[in-house]
């Protein structure tokens, strides 16, 4: 199996509002996830926001200190740490990988209003080609949809 390494290059809608839904998409596809946060302030922040981003749904999630993390299907981090079993991993905010020879997808998002994120998503994209994984970009429609563009 090999890793698909994706690129999701935010240009006019925020993170909050990109990852529930591709969260859901995970979620329909019975996939098990792991986001990982560049800190744990901002996981802690994206944990109470996918209880509440639409009025009419939520995300079921978990973090260390719900417990029971081998149950969550969706398991928020600061770490590199994967104690659901998840079949994808999000890397949110520049958090720094851990191998991703394991995983079917790993999904990098990143905000096009921090240059550092981009050239970070840049160097990223070298490795992930060096190491012979399936790469793809896309990039944030006006819409908050997504394009294709590699």
């Amino acid at each position: 199996m090999t890793t698909e390494v994706v690129f999701y290059h935010l240009l006019h809608k925020p993170l909050e509002a990109a990852l529930p839904q591709l969260l859901l998409k995970c979620m329909e596809r019975d996939w098990k996830v792991v986001v990982q946060t560049g800190t744990a302030e901002r996981c802690n922040a994206l944990d109470a926001h996918l209880w509440t981003f639409a009025d009419d749904s939520f995300l079921p999630h978990g973090t260390k200190a719900d417990g029971f993390a081998e149950h969550q299907p969706i398991y928020l981090t600061a770490e590199q740490d994967n104690p659901n079993g998840a079949d994808v991993r999000f890397l949110v905010d520049r958090a720094a990988p851990p191998s991703l020879a394991s995983y079917k997808r790993a999904i990098y998002m990143f905000d096009d209003n921090d240059q550092d994120a981009v050239r970070e998503a840049r160097e990223r994209w070298k490795e992930a080609k060096a190491e012979g994984f399936e790469i793809a970009y896309w990039q944030q429609t006006q819409t908050g949809g997504w394009e294709r563009k590699a």
